[in-house]
């Protein structure tokens, strides 16, 4: 398989490469819908990552919530 053909698989939301001397990738273009998409599904992570690590704390109360974020 080419080079070429192997760029377009692990980088299939690239339109453009560009590439140093040797010829590896050294950036990418996107679409700025494509970004937009990664960005999101990144946010998207990283909120389902925070989810998880407070899943099984206790919820607070209002005013002790109100009282902790004083504290802060």
């Amino acid at each position: 398989m080419k080079a070429a053909e192997l760029s377009r698989q692990a980088y299939p939301f690239a339109t453009q490469f560009i590439t140093d001397r040797r010829g590896r990738i050294s950036k990418v273009v996107l679409s700025s819908r494509e970004y937009r998409a990664l960005l999101e599904a990144l946010e998207d992570a990283g909120l389902h990552r925070a989810m998880r690590q407070v899943a099984r704390e206790k919820p607070l109360r209002r005013r002790a919530a109100l009282a902790l974020l004083a504290r802060e």
